[in-house]
């Protein structure tokens, strides 16, 4: 018996039969409904993506909800919130569970809705009826009570920045009852009735005097800033709103300070850059690495450069828990058309210049930087090694690595390593899985799912993820032992889910969002 022949088809049958296709037209595989809804809980932004509309992908999460478990619904409302820092999404999980689990939909609210913009997500995606109903349930409306009337005098004022709706229109929607008489003149206030100005909280009686006072006589009020910056403010008042500005304020308003003229003096620039760079607060507002890459790439070209330099020293620090990949790596980066798209979906005026293409590079430079041994490959329907040195600064790696090319075929890389028999213990793919160009030439399975196989036929141990950027239901190639599937932007979670699974540790992505524990009574 010819042993080779037998061995040689049993590998091929390993490879099963495609049963979809993706949104652009190729074959694929369907992912189970948990795992769909999770791609989608920590990708999908209900913005238009290069193949995909806002209202297509609201209508995937409309129909998976009601196709998982309540308990799986619940947790991973708190882990799209808590882990994936998704606003959106995990505010759309919280209205629709409202309608299924009530009892979940009490314990799952104080941990997902925490500030004035995931109230608001949340009041928006109940109000605009997509979740079956337009009103809140006694439940609901307590809790948003509750939530209102615990604030603090400051974070209710910040709360009040922001539209769609406002914080007055959930006011009214909920009638909150207020436990003082202080907050009852607040609410008054902000409701814009007449209120006795030694009744305002402090905090409002400062704002208020501020806006009266004379330019150049005034102390700027400790208030958000976005109640100030349409009010007309000298260069010595911007001073001191940059002064006492947070971590993520200071990252988006770097060339506002610049035109208003802050950065002229040294000091200022200093204290910006110290800021800036400071590992302990880094850690601590939990900085996502497309984040400070995207305030690197928005920077002026006069941005002082200490403060250039500050961002890609923050980009280190942020990268730094990034798991070292154990063996030889093979890191996919895909630079078809379609990863020009914006990683936050189109916005309009709002969207991200940060493309799911320069997002998979920063996610490679990261690895590179932290794993020994990583070979990095960028591909559109051809793939090419690219030379990079690991010690260069993850964001001189970033801009390296991306490009923007053709077709997608996510095979591509897979077939140049079976082609030169390469060995390696883990292949990483970091792509909107839109592959299409491919699978024609296979009688069964996708492209990647083929390839792949012959690969495992050299590494049996060799294991193999698929990092998905953008909003979608489907993989070319199924979720097995040797084989993830997780979304994400490259927050710490993302990195941490896949270094468990390469590494051969415990707790992968579903049972990461599964081990997550609502309740002291919840066992599972």
């Amino acid at each position: 018996m010819n042993k080779d022949i037998f061995k040689s088809l049993s590998s091929k049958h390993l490879v099963k039969s495609t049963n979809t296709s993706n949104k652009a037209g190729g074959v694929a595989y369907k992912l189970s409904s948990e795992k769909a809804l999770a791609q989608l809980a920590c990708t999908g932004t209900f913005n238009g993506t290069y193949y995909s509309s806002g209202e297509e992908t609201l209508e995937d999460v409309l129909r998976l909800v009601q196709e998982v478990s309540p308990l799986f619904h619940a947790k991973l409302t708190i882990y799209s919130f808590e882990f994936a820092f998704m606003k959106d999404s995990s505010a759309l999980l919280l209205a629709t569970l409202m309608g299924r689990d009530n009892k979940l939909f009490k314990a799952v609210f104080p941990r997902v809705v925490r500030n004035g913009k995931t109230l608001r997500n949340f009041c928006q995606a109940v109000r605009s009826g997509v979740t079956g109903k337009k009103s809140f349930g006694s439940s609901a409306k307590k809790m948003i009570q509750s939530f209102l009337n615990y604030r603090t005098d400051t974070q209710l004022l910040e709360d009040s920045v922001g539209n769609d709706p406002t914080l007055v229109d959930v006011i009214k929607m909920v009638h909150p009852k207020p436990p003082t008489q202080a907050r009852e003149a607040f609410y008054a206030y902000l409701l814009g009735r007449e209120v006795a100005f030694e009744k305002l909280p402090q905090v409002v009686q400062e704002f208020e005097t501020f806006k009266k006072a004379s330019k150049g006589t005034r102390k700027v009020p400790n208030v958000p800033f976005q109640m100030l910056t349409a009010l007309d403010l000298s260069s010595e008042e911007w001073t001191e709103i940059a002064k006492t500005a947070p971590w993520h304020m200071t990252r988006m308003n770097l060339n506002t300070f610049m035109r208003h003229d802050v950065l002229k003096n040294p000091n200022m620039v200093n204290m910006i850059a110290k800021r800036l760079s400071d590992r302990d607060t880094i850690k601590k507002v939990k900085v996502f690495p497309y984040q400070l890459f995207t305030a690197y790439k928005n920077t002026d070209d006069s941005l002082p450069m200490p403060i250039k330099n500050a961002l890609q020293d923050a980009m280190e620090v942020a990268t730094e828990n990034v798991p070292e990949l154990k063996g030889k790596t093979f890191i996919g980066v895909d630079c078809s058309a379609s990863m020009t798209a914006s990683v936050t979906g189109n916005r309009g005026t709002a969207t991200s210049k940060v493309s799911c293409n320069e997002v998979a590079a920063l996610m490679a430079a990261s690895f590179l930087r932290s794993s020994k041994d990583c070979d990095v490959y960028r591909f559109d329907t051809r793939a090419e090694k690219l030379t990079l040195n690991p010690r260069d600064t993850v964001m001189t790696n970033t801009n390296r690595i991306g490009a923007n090319g053709g077709g997608t075929d996510c095979s591509a890389m897979l077939m140049v390593l079976n082609q030169q028999k390469a060995i390696g213990e883990s292949v990483i793919i970091l792509s909107d899985n839109e592959s299409w160009a491919n699978g024609r030439y296979f009688v069964q399975g996708t492209g990647l799912a083929n390839e792949w196989a012959a690969f495992k036929k050299r590494n049996r141990k060799a294991k193999l993820v698929l990092v998905d950027l953008a909003a979608g239901v489907t993989t070319q190639t199924n979720t097995q032992k040797d084989v993830l599937n997780v979304g994400g932007f490259g927050n710490d979670s993302v990195f941490e889910v896949i270094g468990s699974f390469l590494n051969n540790e415990p707790n992968a992505w579903l049972e990461k969002i599964n081990n997550i524990k609502l309740m002291s009574s919840d066992s599972e």
